[in-house]
């Protein structure tokens, strides 16, 4: 019998899904945990509540053989939080909101630059015209 446990955010709350392979058949269960879990706390949770918890009725799955090699592990991870991405939805706001900050400082400092660079051609021009006059 194999079990794995997956924490995730699923708005507004953090949740828990319990995933029990036996004999080719699987079974889960969800557990909705509220504000984010520490792992003391989730491993308080299954060491107190496993034998309590109700899973779904089984259903024919084939058991998943996990790949030995622990960089390939390590590589299938990096490639899993990529696609998910790291943090809570503020977190994720907040990145957002700097990125756009971000912008909006790059197209300023762009004009402030094109504005500088336009009064000293402007300065130097009329430099040019009263060198041509003889003042």
């Amino acid at each position: 019998m194999a079990t794995k446990l997956t924490v995730f955010f699923d708005d507004p709350f953090w949740v828990g899904v319990f995933e029990r392979i036996e004999n080719g058949q699987l079974s889960v269960c969800r557990i909705t945990f509220g504000a984010e879990p520490k792992d003391s706390e989730v491993y308080d949770f299954v060491c107190r509540h496993y034998t309590e918890l109700s899973f779904s009725p089984p259903v024919d799955a084939p058991e998943r053989q996990t790949p030995d090699n622990p960089k390939r592990r390590q590589k299938d991870a990096r490639k899993q939080m990529e696609r998910s991405g790291v943090g809570t939805k503020s977190q994720q706001a907040l990145q957002m909101q700097f990125e756009q900050n971000k912008q909006e400082r790059k197209v300023k400092s762009r004009e402030r630059k094109q504005a500088e660079a336009e009064r000293q051609f402007a300065l130097k021009q009329q430099k040019k015209k009263e060198k041509h006059k003889g003042r």
